[in-house]
């Protein structure tokens, strides 16, 4: 039997099996609550639409392509011939206190200071290999057919040699291509004795969106084949590694082990690679940093071509324009890179680019900070000829160079600021700056003898024994010349002038108020 009521708007199907049931049915109708009852031989529910698969579609289908990657070297090592048991040590050791326990242990069993004792094995002689042991883990993904891989730099970088593992347990030897430490990429080969490797491809990443899914598969703490998804949280992060920095910042569960490995989009492709994570406990908190593709297609085609990478280089300490220092120079946008220093016999100084030079245009594209346009000259071939756009004394102007090679490390000379007592000497107390400045011993700029800690120049960083060479790009050797400096920028409207500082690690730009606030 069954019987259907509308209540209040509502329509309620009540199948009756039993006189109980029926009586429940009447008293809930009756009190005017919906219900719905069935019987003990009711249906489950059942939806008929395709199962919901999530991500496994995806995952079946890179998964192949993805590797994990053991890293060996030659440790040196401490054994107990009759016993078998070996220990290796860090550099730590040394530095134990000579009553450690641990150490008194080793002293009198053997151990790595070379000390006799019962069980002391044979002392290594120089020179002599010691076995392979693995020393590191990370991920890497097939990129070719013919066995080529990409991974981190800081997963090889400590190898001797490489095994690459793939997802059903196979394990391959693999030699190392080449690596570039800049954006902390490298490239693996494998022979597979004529084997097609399953491998993925690039995904454009000029098309990837603030929210969308990402699925990142590899080998944390050594568990192979490990999947997480989650979404791009940001893109083009800077987290100070590098001059190259722009990672996709994402939230899917990146740890130790993943570096290396590959980020996929819901078409298989990838979108970039991990490399970085933030995280207080050393696992992850949901913030991980991929290198982009498009960086690494590039990187990697002249690694497989060339096994190196060659950059651009234009020489010249750069530092960003902040809205404060583009007031003191008269830019109307806080955009483009501030030139602090340009260095000896490099493109930029043969150019005639000099310090306090805004570089706002490379080959007439704006440049939009430091990092853009470390990034523009970098990905330029040596030799290639560029317009560089300055702006220079309140006006603009272009001059043409030749992008050099960028040398394998660069250093910046220091400043040799040898600071000597300066108490018998004039001093000029600038107290629009909060500063007491005084002559310096080569009569080059003017040396900053005391700091008030409540001043501007104080929050701009500026401390005793620095030395101010320039003001609104004008040399200045006295305290009367930084005055003068001062006034004519007030003449000109500005509310702040732009300091050339140098201290003991090299030069910069602060822009400092005209007036006393």
């Amino acid at each position: 039997m069954s019987s259907s009521n509308s209540n209040r708007g509502l329509s309620y199907k009540i199948v009756l099996k039993s006189t109980a049931v029926a009586g429940l049915a009447a008293v809930l109708l009756s009190s005017g609550l919906p219900a719905r009852v069935t019987g003990a031989f009711a249906e489950p529910v059942h939806l008929d639409a395709p199962q919901m698969t999530g991500f496994a579609p995806i995952v079946k289908a890179v998964s192949p392509a993805v590797v994990s990657v053991r890293v060996e070297s030659r440790v040196q090592q401490v054994s107990d011939d009759s016993s078998g048991f070996s220990f290796d040590f860090g550099p730590g050791f040394d530095q134990l206190p000579e009553n450690s326990p641990l150490k008194r242990f080793f002293k009198q069993f053997g151990g790595p200071d070379g000390q006799k004792g019962p069980g002391q094995h044979a002392e290594k002689k120089p020179g002599e290999k010691g076995p392979l042991r693995p020393v590191a883990q990370g991920s890497g993904f097939f990129i070719s057919e013919d066995g080529y891989i990409v991974t981190n730099n800081h997963v090889v970088s400590d190898g001797s040699a490489y095994v690459v593992v793939m997802n059903d347990g196979t394990e391959l030897p693999a030699k190392l291509v080449g690596t570039d430490p800049r954006t902390d990429l490298a490239v693996l080969k494998v022979d597979g004795k004529g084997r097609k490797f399953t491998y993925v491809k690039w995904a454009d990443d000029s098309k990837v969106n603030v929210g969308d899914w990402v699925v990142a598969v590899g080998n944390p703490f050594g568990l192979g084949g490990t999947v997480t998804s989650g979404i791009v949280s940001a893109m083009g992060r800077d987290i100070n590694s590098g001059p190259y920095d722009d990672f996709i910042q994402i939230d899917a569960a990146v740890n130790r082990g993943n570096s290396g490995g590959p980020t996929f989009n819901l078409n298989g492709e990838v979108v970039g690679i991990n490399t970085a994570i933030f995280s207080p406990s050393g696992g992850s908190v949901g913030i991980a940093f991929d290198i982009p593709a498009s960086t690494a297609q590039t990187v990697v085609s002249e690694l497989i071509k060339s096994g190196k990478i060659e950059r651009g280089w234009l020489g010249v300490q750069i530092q960003p324009v902040t809205k404060d220092i583009a007031e003191s120079l008269g830019l109307s946008e806080a955009q483009g890179a501030l030139v602090v220093q340009p260095q000896q016999d490099s493109p930029g100084m043969k150019a005639g680019i000099r310090a306090g030079d805004v570089v706002t245009a490379v080959n007439g594209e704006p440049v939009k900070d430091a990092r853009d346009l470390a990034k523009r000259i970098g990905a330029m071939r040596p030799g290639t000829k560029a317009d560089i756009a300055l702006w220079r004394d309140g006006k603009s102007q272009t001059v043409q160079l030749t992008v050099g090679t960028l040398p394998p490390e660069q250093k910046m000379a220091s400043k040799d600021n040898n600071q000597q007592d300066q108490g018998d000497q004039k001093q000029t107390s600038l107290d629009t700056l909060g500063i007491t400045v005084g002559p310096t011993d080569d009569g080059k700029g003017v040396q900053i003898l005391s700091v008030d800690p409540n001043s501007a120049a104080a929050e701009a960083g500026i401390k005793q024994g620095d030395r101010i060479a320039a003001v609104n790009n004008k040399d200045v050797n006295s305290g009367k010349e930084i005055t003068s400096q001062l006034d004519t920028a007030k003449k000109e409207g500005r509310t702040k002038a732009l300091f050339q500082i140098e201290t003991d690690n090299g030069s910069r730009f602060v822009a400092l108020p005209t007036e006393k606030g």
